[in-house]
């Protein structure tokens, strides 16, 4: 099949495309390499996919907001299948740049839905997020739970879903929305907790908490993204569907930064600094839902995923350290 994955030089992008190229698909790939952190991951993410596929992958760099770039992505390449992992990420700096987000994250996805439909594609995959789900009525959050978005990035991904749903609805185009919690692993964004309170414990650092710790968060190891993902390419059950894709459990920060200073053996103490704008108190999946419809089971908890994670970082310190302590 011919799969275009928007973002996919990013984390969790560069992990489907990869994971696609192993599987015999040919992988196209649209990011614009906006250096909102370190472009050295995101080539070395290209390089990977490029490694696992040869001339089965391919790489475009372009914006998903050009209509002409993306209308020649999906002529030219026969696009047969969409995964839309690209977006402005980032929950803290959509508070202090809302129409930046609203311009890339929703005109993105208009583009892409429209070309989706005019090339007649199998199955648009989005990717969403639990920023959609804001402050908590009750927990775990099932995907009937209120939308109380506490950022505009919350706010693009909310639109993004129900932008999906009217393309269904008005076009037959099959589409699923992934809500993703805090997800992370290896080649994960440089600018997210876990990396940073690994990367710095690791230089012998205290991990720098924000607020009292006592929030809490569903962090889903990547792994576990993934294998979601890829079971649409095999299945309609969840067309027209959004689905919660989260962990096992969750964890306050506070035992976060405590597992990472155990995982690294760092003789250190949390440092706490002023809480952050727009950062939701808690969030925990109910994965229900997609364990019916998909067969969704998330196996990394996150104190084996922390230990799998420092592994890798501690093999990866050369070039993925400098990029996560310039965050």
């Amino acid at each position: 099949m011919n799969v275009l994955v928007t973002g996919g030089a990013g984390f969790i992008g560069s992990h489907i495309a990869e994971q696609l190229l192993e599987a015999g698909h040919e992988v196209i790939v649209l990011d614009n390499m906006d250096p909102y952190y370190d472009l050295g991951i995101k080539e070395r993410n290209v390089e990977l996919c490029r490694n696992a596929g040869g001339d089965a992958f391919t790489f475009v760099e372009g914006s998903m907001t050009d209509s002409d770039t993306v209308d020649a992505v999906f002529s030219d390449h026969a696009v047969e299948f969409v995964y839309h992992e690209a977006a402005r990420a980032g929950v803290r700096p959509s508070v202090e740049q809302p129409t930046r987000y609203q311009s890339n994250n929703v005109g993105g996805i208009l583009t892409l839905l429209e070309a989706a439909v005019e090339h007649d594609v199998n199955r648009f995959v989005n990717a969403s997020s639990s920023s959609v789900y804001g402050r908590p009525d009750y927990l775990p959050y099932d995907e009937d739970h209120p939308h109380y978005p506490k950022s505009p990035y919350g706010v693009t991904k909310l639109a993004s879903e129900h932008y999906c749903r009217i393309y269904a609805d008005l076009h037959d185009l099959p589409t699923v929305s992934l809500r993703h919690f805090t997800v992370y692993g290896p080649r994960m964004r440089p600018n997210m907790a876990i990396s940073n309170f690994v990367t710095r414990c690791l230089d012998g650092d205290p991990p720098i908490v924000y607020g009292d710790g006592e929030q809490t968060r569903d962090f889903t190891y990547v792994a576990d993204i993934v294998d979601a993902n890829l079971t649409l390419l095999e299945t309609d059950a969840a067309d027209g569907e959004v689905l919660n894709v989260g962990s096992t459990d969750t964890i306050t920060i506070n035992d976060l930064a405590d597992a990472v200073i155990e995982a690294t053996g760092a003789d250190v103490e949390p440092v706490h600094e002023d809480a952050k704008a727009g950062d939701a108190p808690h969030t925990h999946a109910d994965v229900s839902k997609a364990r019916d419809l998909i067969g969704y089971e998330p196996t990394v908890d996150i104190y084996e995923g922390v230990e799998t994670f420092v592994e890798w970082v501690q093999s990866n310190e050369d070039w993925y350290e400098p990029a996560t302590v310039s965050a």
